[in-house]
């Protein structure tokens, strides 16, 4: 048989989520972008109108959560697309976890340009307001982000060698993260209310290293995973790669939790 005549084989059909993002994804990843140009634009504020760095009241507050709310809501939509979830519930709960983004940047931010502190305000009702909106919308944050972690461990996450790992790894480094904040913002209320202001603004400074370093994580870690999947090595390697990372973060992890644990 000539098989030089033979028509030649299609390759197979790349599947819908890889032809093109649906419009869930397209908003959620331009509004991660936005909130990543926002907190960019205040740190040119920062640069023009100086001022402290650090403290209750700083452009610090709307640089940082900036960055970092856009990142990962960057970092969600795209790593949830390895997650089993019917597309409807995963465009629900991605839609809910935007607007909740949006909703805590623009908060911290309206504070910053009003000069007060965005979070543990309550000296008049339009601050307490902020303050318990911020917080409130700390707990939609939780609920949203436990039932993707729950999803990547009810069923093996999809993608390259080492991304189920990455990707399960980074979800619960980041739960981490969220019960590091809630700690913060508990212990600070509690402060707020019973007449001590200060201690409250101060009582964060020991798990803010650990909630720096947890929140990432989603992003790092499947990042990590995917980039290896541009190489020519082996999938026994990559594998050892993503666990070596994924023990290397934990081991970041823990030693900042021993360190809040030591001085809070």
């Amino acid at each position: 048989m000539d098989l030089s005549t033979m028509p030649a084989r299609r390759p197979p059909a790349l599947p819908a989520r890889a032809r093109a993002l649906r419009p869930a994804e397209r908003l959620c990843l331009a509004t991660g972008l936005l909130l990543v140009l926002a907190g960019l634009a205040h740190l040119v504020v920062f640069a023009v109108d100086g001022g402290p760095w650090y403290g209750p009241v700083s452009w610090r507050k709307p640089v940082t959560f900036g960055l970092s709310f856009g990142a990962t809501l960057i970092a969600v939509t795209w790593v949830t697309s390895y997650v089993r979830l019917g597309e409807r519930t995963r465009a629900l709960l991605l839609g809910v976890f935007a607007a909740d983004c949006v909703v805590e940047v623009g908060g911290i931010t309206l504070q910053a340009w009003r000069g007060v502190p965005s979070h543990l305000d309550m000296e008049t009702p339009f601050d307490t307001a902020v303050s318990m909106t911020l917080a409130a919308g700390g707990g939609v944050l939780v609920v949203v982000l436990t039932v993707f972690a729950v999803a990547s461990f009810r069923h093996r996450p999809a993608g390259p060698a080492g991304m189920a790992l990455a990707v399960r790894a980074g979800f619960a480094v980041l739960l981490v993260a969220l019960a590091s904040g809630a700690a913060m913002i508990a212990r600070g209320v509690v402060l707020t209310r019973t007449g001590h202001q200060q201690a409250a603004y101060h009582s964060t400074a020991p798990l803010k290293p650990l909630h720096g370093v947890s929140l990432h994580a989603v992003l790092v870690l499947p990042a990590l995973a995917w980039l290896l999947s541009r190489t020519s090595w082996s999938e026994p390697v990559r594998r050892r790669i993503v666990t070596g990372a994924v023990i290397a973060y934990a081991a970041a992890v823990a030693g900042a939790g021993v360190w809040a644990a030591l001085v809070y």
